[in-house]
């Protein structure tokens, strides 16, 4: 199931580099060189790592090749990390689960109905309970089983099969599994995990708990980007529910379930928008 088509001549550029005067002035050159009209363009410049942030969409009767040859020309000369694409276009995903269900059934909904720019190649769990969901929306469903001696294999698999789906994108969705340091850098960049609480609080497992036993005002989710230091990477989004003290876990759960929903799929949204771009230990998320 493949989101509405896209033109393939409206472009999307998501670039850094170090901040110096002329970047926007030769980005924008090379755009109009190729007869590009600008649609879209937001840009960033963070005086703490002296590092320059921009994302322009452009509509263009060049190729994608041609336009990326020219702004290669332009990334030598300023020292420049980009991604070219095409607007809309739906990047490949495996969304990896184990037995919650909120976060898998928010995001094959957003799929079916054209509102997030992903194509959910398949779902892969460490529990088949999820199975009948998968199947419901036609998306593939792979049972990898982990286990403290079968993990190696079982991470494997799980770049065997992203590697033959052509995957570009691995959606943690609720998946209750810590992934060795190896696969985190296999897939830096590339992957997001919903973590259910407002981070740097309550790292780790039970969250709810935590927040219960500390009798927090506020409950909360993170989406961020994975890395090998569990729940330390990139923030791309977070979002908070208010609580009071006559709720029990049961009811931190409930709620704060809607909350990671939300947060994640706004994390997958602004990712395929080619939005979000990496500063160190942040995020820079363009509106």
């Amino acid at each position: 199931m493949t989101p509405t088509s896209f033109d393939p001549q409206h472009l999307v550029l998501a670039l850094s580099c170090p901040d110096r005067p002329g970047i926007v002035h030769a980005i924008t050159g090379v755009l109009s060189d190729k007869g590009g009209n600008i649609t879209e363009s937001q840009q960033y410049g963070d005086p703490e790592s002296g590092t320059f942030f921009m994302r322009v969409q452009v509509r263009t009767s060049a190729t994608v090749d041609d336009v990326r040859a020219a702004v290669d020309r332009v990334a030598e000369q300023f020292d420049m990390t980009y991604t070219l694409d095409v607007v809309g276009r739906p990047l490949r995903t495996i969304v990896m689960v184990s037995k919650e269900a909120h976060c898998l059934a928010d995001l094959l909904f957003r799929q079916r109905s054209d509102r997030l720019q992903v194509d959910i190649a398949a779902v892969v769990s460490n529990h088949p309970d999820l199975r009948p969901m998968a199947d419901f929306y036609g998306v593939p469903f792979h049972h990898v089983p982990v286990t403290r001696d079968t993990k190696p294999e079982a991470e494997a698999r799980l770049l065997e099969l992203a590697r033959s789906l052509d995957v570009e994108l691995v959606v943690l969705a609720r998946y209750m599994q810590i992934l060795s340091d190896d696969l985190c850098r296999q897939l830096d960049g590339r992957a997001i995990n919903i973590h259910h609480s407002f981070l740097p609080s309550f790292k780790g497992a039970r969250p709810y708990a935590q927040a219960h036993a500390r009798g927090v005002k506020l409950i909360g989710a993170t989406a961020h980007y994975v890395t090998a230091d569990l729940d330390e990477g990139p923030i791309i989004e977070q979002d908070v529910e208010r609580v009071t003290h006559a709720d029990d876990v049961g009811e931190l759960v409930a709620r704060g379930q809607d909350v990671e929903r939300r947060v994640l799929a706004r994390a997958v949204r602004w990712h395929a928008e080619h939005r979000v771009l990496r500063n160190g230990h942040r995020s820079i998320v363009l509106p």
